[in-house]
């Protein structure tokens, strides 16, 4: 279920807020594939599921880039806002890859309000995210990010 935030104002009052988690999203081979193609990484941890069980992870792993690109649409999940005249991906603080994801695993998605701060026309909102992968010790990505959103 996804926290619901009218406007600025709304936004505003989302400061400190626990958005919770997303549902499970399973990683493909078809979808690590993809992303090699659009990124030109082809490295075999990645593509190659018979060279990379025979590698240090004993399996074909998701790119780091490939975990965090999947903030956004799970992200979605998490918070629906209206009200808005549009929202801007500003950048990243901190991002970290603690653990690989193993092709066929499941992540998620957990994000909290760190700050909301008024900047010019809007408000910029800083949040925390970790990219949960199932049944691991370690998450696969915490990452601080930072969104602007605009009247």
């Amino acid at each position: 279920m996804s926290v619901k935030a009218d406007g600025l104002d709304g936004i505003r009052a989302l400061a400190g807020a626990d958005l919770g988690v997303t549902d499970w999203m399973e990683i493909t081979q078809d979808r690590v594939n993809t992303f090699a193609d659009a990124t030109g990484d082809h490295q075999w941890i990645h593509v190659d599921p018979v060279r990379a069980a025979e590698g240090p992870f004993k399996g074909a792993i998701a790119h780091g880039y490939l975990t965090m690109s999947l903030i956004i649409p799970l992200f979605g999940q998490l918070l629906e806002i209206e009200g808005i005249g549009m929202a801007i991906n500003y950048g990243l603080n901190k991002a970290r890859f603690p653990a690989p994801v193993p092709v066929g695993a499941r992540i998620r998605l957990a994000g909290k309000v760190v700050a909301v701060e008024d900047v010019s026309g809007g408000v910029q909102a800083t949040l925390d995210f970790t990219v949960e992968v199932e049944n691991a010790a370690k998450p696969a990505c915490v990452a601080q990010a930072v969104y602007r959103y605009l009247g």
